[in-house]
């Protein structure tokens, strides 16, 4: 089994499971049986949605690391948020998080990375390609995460290889998530 589960934490697992479950929410497919792979979570629409794939992080036990915008790592929650795998991204600073999250992976045997193509919860007129290009630079695959409010269910997918053309593999990775209904449908990007 890959390394980037964690021990039992009987009473995360138990907050996962009951966030799940009061939400009326399940899980299905399985992450791949790899040591370093990108997960893109889609699509971001609502504040739920981090809540969602929170809970799902703690039911799967998975070690991962995710981008928040800086300003929601503030206390009380800071520390908490990065015990919890968040990484504080400030934007305006124009840092090359895409060069850093390849150098992370090229320093760590095991290591995975969420992102949400969106960057944003609002209606935006195309994703965020910096999971394309990490994947793409660590020689990592994308595994696709979709929330579908229409029936209340993660839907882990299989891994994507990016092959390099960047505008074929956008479009067949758009059509993957073409049938699961975010929470705010308006927002999405293919809802024109």
């Amino acid at each position: 089994m890959s390394g980037n589960y964690l021990a039992a934490n009987p009473f995360a697992e138990w907050v996962g499971r009951t966030v799940l479950g009061l939400m009326g929410w399940r899980i299905e497919g399985r992450l791949p049986a790899l040591d370093r792979f990108v997960v893109i979570g889609a699509h971001h629409t609502s504040n739920w949605d981090f809540v969602i794939f929170l809970a799902v992080k703690f039911v799967l036990r998975l070690n991962a690391r995710w981008f928040g915008k800086h300003s929601i790592f503030r206390w009380p929650f800071a520390g908490l948020l990065q015990r919890w795998g968040g990484i504080p991204v400030r934007r305006h600073l124009r840092l090359n998080s895409v060069e850093q999250a390849v150098q992370s992976f090229r320093d760590n045997t095991q290591f995975i990375l969420v992102l949400s193509p969106e960057g944003t919860r609002k209606k935006v007129e195309r994703w965020k390609m910096g999971f394309y290009h990490i994947a793409q630079g660590a020689g990592v695959p994308v595994v696709l995460a979709a929330l579908d409010y229409g029936h209340k269910r993660v839907v882990i997918g299989p891994p994507f290889w990016p092959t390099g053309d960047e505008q074929a593999d956008l479009a067949q990775i758009l059509a993957y998530y073409r049938v699961f209904i975010p929470k705010i449908p308006a927002y999405a990007i293919d809802s024109d």
